[in-house]
């Protein structure tokens, strides 16, 4: 089940497009969704503030876990490089990424991906149903994140303690950068390739998450200039296969 955000402002709308500036339709909020992990879960508040006079995308998350995403409307192998900046104001002490019951986040970038299910493994396709029937909404096909970690090193790859079908890219780790902006640009057609092995198929939605459900702590999280940009003319698309 999801929440529609609804009825905002046109001033809103526009600090929203400002954040995610890769959405094309500034003055349209539709298609943005608030998603519970499930309806017993309380869900992060998300909420817009302005910061030296742009806008970041506020989350506050004290035992809660819900993500805010936008369908993707362009084709990914166009505009292949993501970048983004986000804060937090601490860390969350007893999480561990690796561990089922402490796999909590205080910030991530979520992009989720389309694929034939009928082609995994019998264990994955068994847990994709599972979970689409707890949650009310199927696993994707395939999710990567970039998240912030406790003690895991940057540029480790974790897959979730539930299925390989969601891959974690540690882009930050650890209490050095907290309560500062950190800026990012990946490559997200080849970190796909590098998580999964494979190809990526279409990229339907991308967002962001906080979340401090399994540990029940607290943490804030802000997010400004989310954008997908081109490659340089001339630039390769460097392909794992030759």
């Amino acid at each position: 089940m999801t929440r529609r955000i609804l009825g905002r402002p046109a001033a809103w709308s526009l600090a929203i497009a400002a954040v995610f500036a890769g959405v094309a339709a500034a003055a349209d909020l539709d298609g943005w969704e608030a998603i519970k992990v499930t309806e017993k879960k309380k869900p992060t508040l998300y909420r817009l503030e302005k910061e030296d006079g742009r806008p970041v995308l506020h989350a506050s998350s004290q035992g809660s876990a819900s993500s805010l995403m936008r369908p993707a409307a362009f084709d990914l192998r166009e505009r292949p490089l993501l970048s983004w900046r986000w804060k937090i104001s601490r860390l969350i002490a007893t999480a561990d990424n690796m561990r089922a019951h402490r796999e909590d986040a205080p910030a991530r970038l979520i992009l989720v991906f389309d694929g034939d299910v009928s082609k995994l493994p019998a264990r994955d396709r068994a847990t994709i149903s599972v979970v689409g029937r707890v949650s009310g909404r199927p696993l994707p096909y395939a999710t990567l994140m970039y998240i912030w970690a406790n003690h895991t090193a940057i540029g480790s790859v974790i897959p979730n303690p539930h299925t390989r079908r969601v891959q974690m890219i540690v882009v930050s780790s650890g209490a050095g950068g907290v309560g500062r902006w950190h800026e990012f640009r990946r490559d997200v057609l080849e970190d796909y390739r590098q998580v999964f092995k494979e190809e990526p198929g279409k990229l339907l939605a991308y967002g962001v998450m906080t979340d401090t459900d399994n540990t029940g702590e607290y943490t804030e999280a802000w997010y400004g200039d989310i954008d997908f940009a081109r490659r340089a003319a001339g630039q390769p698309d460097a392909r794992k296969k030759q």
